[in-house]
This record gives C-alpha cells, structure tokens and sequence, in this order.
C-alpha cells in the first residue's frame, strides 16, 4: 500500500478530463432537457388550442341543445295540451260509440228484415232481369226494322227530292198562272162592274117612278110591301109586276154578259125587329129566307136561269135604321137585289 501511494503521487493526479467530460455530459443533458421541455411545450401548446377549439365548439353546441331544450319545452307543452284535447275527444268518442253502439244494435235488427227485403228484391231482380233479356230481343229486332225503315227513307228522300224538283217547276208554273188567272179575274170584275152598272141603270129607269124603291151602294132596296103582305111570303099581284121588269131587265143583260163571267142575283131577304106572332112562321129567320126564296122562285118562273139565282135570309139581324119608329121599322123589312159574282 505505501507503493502504490508512492506511485501515484510520482504520477500526478489529473481530475480536469473526468471534469470536462462530467460537465459535458451534464450539458448534454441540460440540452435534451431543454429540447425536450420545448417539445413538451410546443406539443402542450398545439394541444391547448385544440382544447380551446373544441371548448368553443362544445359552447355552440350547448347553445344549440339549450335553443333544442327550450323547443323540446314548448312542443312538451303542445303535446300536453294536444292530449288534453285527445282525453275531452276520447271521452265524447267513447259517449259516441256507445251511441254507435246503440244503432249498431239496431241496425242488426233492422238487419234482419232486411235480409228477407233482399230475398225478396233478388227475386225481382232475377225477374226484371227476364224481362231485360225480352226486352233486348225486342230491342234488336227493332233495330233491325229501324235499319229497314231507314233505308225506306232514304229512298223517300230520294224521291223527294225529285219530287220537290218537279214541285218547285210546277210552283213556277202555279205562280204564273196564278198571276195571269188574278189578271183575268180582274179583267172579268173590270166587266161585272160595267155590266152591273149597266144592269143598275136600266133598273132606274125602269122603276124610276116607285118612291119605295132605292138604292144603296150596290144594291137595290125594295120595301117588303111592294111584294108582300104583312106577314106573308106569297107575292101579291102588284109584286109579280114589278119583278117581270126585273125579270126582262136581267134577261137582256144575260145576252149582253159573257158566258164566262161568273155572275149571280143574290136576293136577301130582311125583316123588322118585332118577334112574329103566330102565323105558319116561328121565327123572322124563316120569314125572310121564305120571301127571298119566293122571289127566286118566281124569277125563275119567268125564265132567269136558277144558277144565276141566290137567296138568303138575314131575320132581324142587318137593320139599316137603328130606330124603332114606324117608319124605322118599315125601312127594314125589304128585299135587296145585288149584282155579284160567286
């Protein structure tokens, strides 16, 4: 042992190196401490941000599920509200369902008759049902006496049509004849005009003396005295004179009038108001009918042709005084004489 102390004092001892390297290995690990710290930090850091980001997304998402809560509340609160409604409705729907109940029981009575209505109404039906297929056969055959029917008429049309061509020639024809036969007509009245005035002329000078006898319009007026007694429908003796002028007037002017021209005598025959009393005669009605019919008779006798001859009876009914005097009475028994045509 002293040896070796001996030897190491003749050596020297040299710590410095162990020193250095000591503290170099001490910096060295400050050094890592530090990168390792500033790692941590940085790390901490990024990690702190993070933490912050996702603390304000948390936040927003609080407010959203406060802002959902607060809905969830009042959708809480319909719905409370909604089965309030639901509980009133269920108990008016039960009291109707019991009321449906009711008719339901007696609708299942009602049913019952109704079954045997059916029955009934399947059976008419099976017979209605009889009588539709009739009915169709009916129906078909009338279609196809429609379908004959219609092809008449087509050939009716047809026909017609020709028919109306034709019609509307002759049409042409009638309304030209019809124009020409007016004209002639109005030719033939344009003659009896002249030919009556004519006849109505002779007439005056031939009885120009009888104050009893004139004219009004286109008739002559003979008082019933002149030919007849009160009464009565035989013509006296004076009468028959007085008709033989008329009589030889009319058959002078039955040679001077053509044949073709349709004239007549007409001999109306007219009394006074005042109902007859008694006698062979009910009415006035029979009264002048008969003293017309008498003075064509007699103008017959005396050679007038009967087809040139009309008589009528008028009664009471065409006065030419309205009066009741006498004298008013007197003007309406007569006989009138008028020149016309057919």
């Amino acid at each position: 042992m002293a040896l070796s102390r001996s030897r190491r004092g003749e050596r020297g001892i040299d710590y410095w190196p162990g020193f250095v390297d000591a503290l170099s290995t001490f910096l060295l690990a400050i050094i890592f401490m530090l990168s390792v710290f500033m790692l941590a930090q940085y790390f901490l850091s990024r990690e702190i941000a993070g933490k912050d980001e996702t603390m304000v997304r948390l936040q927003r998402q609080i407010a959203e599920l406060g802002d959902l809560l607060q809905l969830e509340r009042g959708q809480r609160q319909t719905l409370q509200e909604g089965l309030a409604a639901i509980t009133a409705t269920l108990g008016t729907s039960d009291a109707e369902r019991r009321r449906l109940q009711g008719l339901l029981d007696e609708a299942q009575g009602q049913a019952g008759s109704a079954v045997g209505r059916a029955t009934t109404l399947e059976q008419q039906l099976a017979e209605q049902r009889r009588n539709s297929q009739a009915a169709i056969a009916q129906i078909e055959l009338l279609n196809q006496q429609i379908a004959a029917l219609r092809r008449q008429l087509a050939a009716l049309e047809e026909a017609l049509g020709a028919s109306e061509a034709r019609d509307r020639d002759a049409q042409s024809r009638i309304t030209d004849l019809g124009r020409r036969l007016n004209l002639a007509l109005a030719q033939r009245v344009q003659e009896l005009s002249r030919y009556r005035s004519e006849f109505f002329g002779r007439l005056r000078e031939i009885l120009a003396e009888r104050s009893d006898i004139r004219v009004v319009g286109d008739r002559f007026v003979f008082g019933s005295e002149v030919f007849f007694g009160s009464s009565q429908a035989e013509i006296e003796p004076g009468g028959r004179a007085e008709l033989d002028k008329l009589a030889a007037a009319l058959l002078q002017l039955e040679k001077d009038i053509p044949t073709d021209i349709p004239w007549v005598l007409r001999v109306d025959g007219h009394t006074d108001a005042r109902p007859i009393q008694g006698g062979r005669f009910r009415s006035n009605w029979e009264l002048s009918a008969s003293r017309s019919i008498a003075v064509v008779q007699y103008l017959i006798s005396r050679g007038i042709p009967p087809q040139r001859l009309v008589a009528a009876g008028f009664g009471e009914f065409q006065p030419i005084d309205q009066g009741d005097s006498p004298e008013a009475l007197a003007r309406n028994r007569r006989i009138e004489l008028r020149l016309t045509d057919r």
